[in-house]
């Protein structure tokens, strides 16, 4: 439902049932952008919570006990989080060990990021595989060998590096997010997407854009020449997009359709 350091939530399910990857809007701003997508809280069966920082937990314990939803979270993750839960929510995960919710199957893998134990995660339904990558200092081996596995993907393209070395942040502010452990610059997201995308790739959704080192004309303009049978779409920091459909060998981009097979999966963020 957002992609940002304002807040990071995001959907993605079928038919049946989905999950969201983090909660970092309040509960009401949640429900108000599903709201507006069509797509219903009683389809949701779980959250899975990729690190602790405030703009990825932020509607976590109000949101989850509401619509009382496990919430799928490492011990580490829990404790530096800070996190007031309902003890009987709380669900822990193993890295590279898929959990299923229905017939979703969430995988989780640790990537390079300053937090506690933070992890990025892949939603398979079938064949079809959708990946959550933002937070990440470096492309590290997990995650090339994930996103070339996707289909879709949620990817980091945080900053422009001439426009961070340029901007007005403090050295040490500058040194994190780009010092291994921070965040991926958008040619670090391009040297990714055309080394390792897949040939069935269908969409690139282009995440964590900063609002003071990046733009989104600027990242969508770098994708754009190279993006061949892949849909480049920039994910707003401000307000929700519509719902995507993604199903091996389909190339489609409209909202939610009346019905989806069970192998095809849906998400939205905003």
């Amino acid at each position: 439902m957002n992609s940002g350091s304002n807040g990071n939530c995001y959907y993605v399910g079928n038919e049946q049932e989905a999950v969201l990857v983090d909660a970092g809007l309040s509960c009401k701003e949640i429900e108000i952008r599903m709201k507006r997508l069509n797509l219903s809280p009683a389809l949701l069966k779980a959250v899975f919570i990729s690190h602790e920082h405030a703009d990825h937990i932020r509607g976590l314990a109000v949101f989850s006990k509401k619509y009382s939803l496990p919430v799928f979270i490492t011990p580490l993750t829990l404790r530096f989080g800070r996190l007031k839960l309902e003890r009987t929510l709380i669900r822990s995960f193993e890295p590279y060990e898929p959990v299923m919710i229905g017939s979703l199957r969430i995988t989780a893998f640790p990537k390079a990021h300053d937090a506690a134990d933070p992890c990025s995660f892949v939603v398979s339904c079938g064949q079809t595989k959708v990946g959550v990558f933002t937070d990440i200092g470096t492309p590290c081996h997990n995650l090339v060998k994930y996103f070339g596995e996707c289909d879709a993907a949620f990817l980091e393209a945080n900053y422009d590096e001439e426009m961070l070395n340029n901007g007005s942040y403090p050295y040490y502010l500058k040194h994190r997010i780009r010092g291994g452990k921070g965040h991926l610059s958008n040619r670090q997201a391009l040297q990714l997407f055309l080394e390792h995308r897949p040939s069935y790739m269908s969409h690139l959704f282009l995440s964590h854009l900063s609002k003071n080192n990046n733009c989104p004309v600027l990242a969508n303009n770098l994708f754009s020449p190279h993006a061949g049978d892949t849909e480049i779409i920039v994910a707003s920091r401000d307000m929700e997009t519509a719902v995507y459909r993604i199903a091996r060998g389909e190339a489609l981009s409209s909202a939610l359709p009346p019905s989806l097979r069970p192998e095809q999966l849906s998400l939205a963020f905003g």
